[in-house]
């Protein structure tokens, strides 16, 4: 028998083009190639637009939340390069500190090796009193000259201002600033603890000294307490006794 016909079936290539369209979805099939190029590029753009996850919409409120919960490693690194705490200074004006003609502090700063040089000094004299006073007279080589002498300060500091009584026998006198030494990771300083490395001035001497540093050096021509780096000196001796200040 001859097959029977359809007035108005579909071509068969149509068919096979339609069966590929619903089964785009599942997986890439062979009627994509039987499309022209723009048909091609439309239907593989809308299968994937059909296969793709729904996602939901997210709110600019959300959005910005999310961003300020979780900052990115860059920003998390500015922040921990700015986020520095101010180191820690070692030498501290115990007593009666003094202001140069600008209002600033006028200190000055005890090394390491000096404070450890004098820690051993009162150990050994079984004086936890001892001080180093440093005092600038005219003379020597360069105009000026430092001064230097152990003494023993009182168990307790007198009230300011010093009065000319309480000065009279006393180490301390009326313009004195007292400097003391504590190390980094040590105790807090205590205004009235004379137990540790100290260093006493009077005020024209400071006025001098003001910047410098107090060192302990060992050279061949002996051990001795210097001054160094003093921002008023010129030029200096060779042994570092005697110095020159800018005019």
């Amino acid at each position: 028998m001859p097959p029977i016909r359809c007035a108005n079936a579909p071509a068969p290539a149509s068919i096979f083009v339609q069966l590929s369209m619903r089964r785009a979805a599942q997986s890439p099939v062979l009627g994509d190639i039987l499309l022209p190029l723009r048909a091609r590029a439309h239907h593989t753009v809308a299968r994937r637009i059909a296969t793709a996850p729904s996602v939901a919409p997210v709110s600019k409120t959300q959005w910005h939340t999310r961003r300020s919960a979780q900052p990115t490693s860059q920003s998390s690194q500015r922040l921990r390069l700015f986020t520095t705490s101010a180191p820690r200074k070692a030498t501290h004006t115990l007593f009666n500190p003094q202001n140069d003609e600008d209002g600033n502090e006028m200190v000055l700063e005890i090394t390491e090796r000096a404070a450890k040089r004098l820690s051993e000094i009162m150990t050994k004299d079984s004086n936890p009193y001892l001080a180093l006073r440093i005092q600038v007279e005219s003379g020597g080589c360069h105009g000026f000259q430092y001064l230097m002498k152990l003494v023993t300060l009182p168990s307790q500091l007198p009230e300011l201002p010093v009065s000319e009584e309480a000065a009279e026998g006393s180490e301390i006198r009326e313009d004195d600033t007292i400097f003391t030494y504590y190390p980094d990771g040590g105790p807090a300083p205590s205004s009235s603890d004379l137990t540790v490395p100290k260093i006493i001035l009077d005020g024209p001497s400071l006025e001098l000294l003001k910047g410098s540093k107090v060192d302990f050096t060992m050279e061949l021509i002996g051990s001795q307490f210097k001054i160094v780096d003093n921002p008023l000196a010129t030029s200096s001796c060779g042994c570092g006794t005697s110095f020159d200040i800018k005019v």
